[in-house]
């Protein structure tokens, strides 16, 4: 099922005369979640024109992109197969809430050491997969190729003109390269907010788009990919209670962290309309809360 998404006014004080409108992209499918929703849609196409009956994609434990291909494989009717990062995974799926639920969807696991996820990529891991799985269809990690950008695109529509700056949590790259194709080159800047550390996401980015109107912001990455911390936790809750907008810590929390601050530091000009893009990812707050609740911290209140 489809739900409707919405701009949402975010109703907080801020200097200056900002205002900041949050595009609901998480409100687009209660489980193929925001970006993962976008960049699944002509993948799966292309798929079933291939008349592939095996989704094969890579991630890691907590990854909102595996969940998302585990339960569109059960609501369009392929297989699933996840090439988990993590050996020491494999039996501990119970404990992890995403892959629990992927595997509920009917997802299998291959559960492949670090050294081994890092060369799969390579032209012999891919076709040792094709290989051993004929009809088989392969997303790469995070979901992100040609035609993802292309589903990403769609993500801003003709109301969207109205905004000086677009801001867009940033893994991958596709989703910030979908959204930099659709945009006014003219008339709006786009900035994505790095979830991991490393300036390596630009030269990706640049594979995409022919245009020069965006910027990688790297400093609100909170310590890296998967990294969450008091500081990032305690401005989650804060935010949920000012605004009942729930926010995921991996992506899109650490954006709106990273705009609120920069609001507050003037980097905007004044009476700037910014629109967020609420990527999805709220199903992986269980997991940090599990591991967060371990070590007797504050957890995300809203999960």
């Amino acid at each position: 099922m489809l739900f409707c998404k919405v701009n949402q006014k975010i109703n907080i004080v801020l200097p200056n005369n900002i205002e900041l409108y949050i595009k609901r992209e998480d409100l687009l499918h209660p489980l193929i979640s925001g970006n993962k929703f976008r960049k699944l849609k002509y993948n799966l196409e292309e798929a079933k024109m291939l008349q592939s009956e095996l989704l094969i994609t890579f991630g890691g434990a907590y990854s909102n992109h595996i969940l998302a291909t585990a339960a569109a494989g059960k609501e369009y009717g392929f297989s699933t197969l996840g090439i988990i990062r993590g050996e020491e995974l494999f039996d501990k799926i119970e404990e992890n809430p995403t892959l629990k639920l992927a595997q509920d969807f009917g997802m299998e696991f291959q559960f492949v050491s670090r050294t081994v996820f890092s060369t799969k990529e390579e032209s012999f891991f891919i076709e040792k997969l094709k290989e051993e799985h004929k009809k088989a269809y392969i997303i790469p990690e995070g979901g992100t190729n040609s035609l993802a950008i292309k589903g990403c695109e769609e993500i801003l529509n003709e109301e969207d003109a109205e905004f000086d700056f677009i801001c867009c949590s940033v893994g991958t790259g596709g989703t910030i390269s979908g959204i930099i194709n659709a945009s006014l080159e003219m008339n709006q800047k786009i900035i994505g907010f790095s979830a991991l550390k490393g300036g390596f996401l630009s030269d990706v980015i640049c594979k995409f788009v022919n245009k020069a109107n965006w910027t990688i912001n790297d400093t609100y990455h909170f310590g890296g990919y998967g990294k969450v911390t008091d500081q990032l936790v305690s401005f989650l809750n804060a935010f949920y209670e000012a605004t009942q907008i729930p926010l995921d810590p991996i992506y899109t929390g650490k954006m709106v962290y990273g705009v609120v601050d920069l609001v507050e530091k003037g980097f905007f000009k004044p009476n700037s309309k910014i629109l967020l893009i609420h990527t999805g990812g709220l199903q992986g707050i269980k997991g940090i809360n599990a591991i967060r609740s371990k070590k007797n911290k504050e957890i995300v209140k809203y999960s």
